[in-house]
């Protein structure tokens, strides 16, 4: 057996060694040449750069229905579809991150960069720990699907409120262990500056840092949907970890698309809450009917038929709603920062 068709967590190296390639190559991609430049994304550039990972994210699960087999090309799509999904929340908290601490857009790209890098790492810890879970003890796979079915029944019964980040743990508790300059220093994390106490030039980090750590801690939270929402759909490692990648590697460039018409979605909410009921209940589904598999094409099309059902809906529903009254009872507090970091309320 040639090295390449080695296994690695079920599937030949090569396949790992072609995922990765594609990986690296679209964030040498995204920093090296679209840019390169601290500059502002606009709306129209957002857009494009979301088709192009969205068009590579489908692409992908193409190749891995083909090389693969259909059922798990079926599971990719509807991993694909829902980790997307889901990270419209993760949006919206970004926003409110970044409206905190009045980190201007032309410096939010570069959080968001080195912030997707924290989860490619964060994400592959977190699924090999649930493949290992998984692997070793079969029942987790019902915790999953319970804790799944949970979250989407509160989803449906809880209304939107912004977090408030003043009152966040890991907030103060980086105020209480760092040096946290007062203003933004461009995009720089860190900067030698005086001690106030000393006078001795010390190392600051700044908010632009502080916000990077706070997004990171985000995805690790929402990792706690997401990760058995993609397990109750498939336990195959690569699908898992794959489609995880590619549902984020796109985030930034949707970030800049939708985080000001956030609004326009929030019907989309009740959709997702369904789904994660759904995944969660198919596991319960297919040993009460006595399958060995839930039937992936039913799975992908229930998905997709109310992702697109949210979206349409939120879009005619919020067309004709009062804008001062958002949907859901969702109301944002925004915030325009100043060249100093800090934050003014409108």
């Amino acid at each position: 057996m040639e090295f390449t068709d080695a296994l690695v967590m079920g599937k030949p190296l090569w396949m790992w060694v072609i995922f990765m390639i594609v990986v690296v190559v679209l964030l040498a991609l995204d920093l090296g040449l679209f840019h390169r430049k601290a500059r502002e994304i606009g709306v129209k550039e957002s857009l494009l750069l979301s088709a192009f990972y969205i068009t590579i994210g489908l692409a992908f699960g193409a190749w891995v229905w083909v090389n693969v087999g259909p059922t798990s090309g079926k599971e990719y799509l509807t991993g694909f579809l829902v980790e997307k999904t889901l990270s419209m929340d993760n949006i919206f908290i970004m926003s409110v991150i970044f409206s905190y601490f009045g980190i201007p857009r032309i410096y939010q790209h570069r959080v968001l960069f080195y912030g997707i890098l924290g989860v490619i790492v964060l994400r592959g810890i977190v699924i090999g720990i649930g493949a290992w879970l998984v692997a070793t003890f079969h029942w987790v796979l019902y915790i999953f699907a319970l804790l799944l079915i949970f979250t989407g029944i509160k989803m449906l019964f809880t209304s939107d409120e912004a977090p408030d980040i003043e009152e966040n743990f890991a907030l103060r508790t980086m105020r209480r262990l760092l040096r946290i300059t007062p203003k933004l220093h461009e995009q720089r994390f860190f900067v030698r500056l005086p001690d106030d106490k000393t006078g001795a030039i010390v190392t600051w980090v700044t908010p632009l840092f502080v916000a990077m750590i706070l997004i990171e801690i985000v995805d690790v939270i929402f990792a706690l949907d997401s990760i058995p929402a993609i397990f109750a759909i498939t336990t195959d490692t690569f699908v898992v970890y794959t489609s995880n990648i590619f549902a984020i590697l796109g985030l930034r460039a949707l970030y800049f698309a939708l985080a000001a018409v956030i609004d326009r979605f929030s019907y989309l909410k009740p959709a997702l809450a369904i789904i994660l009921v759904f995944i969660g209940s198919k596991i319960f589904v297919a040993d009460l009917a006595g399958w060995e598999k839930f039937p992936s094409t039913v799975s992908l099309g229930v998905t997709v038929a109310l992702i697109a059902g949210g979206i349409l809906y939120s879009l005619w529903r919020t067309q004709t709603e009062p804008k001062d009254n958002p949907p859901g009872g969702k109301m944002h507090d925004t915030h325009v920062g100043d060249a100093d970091g800090r934050h003014i309320s409108n």
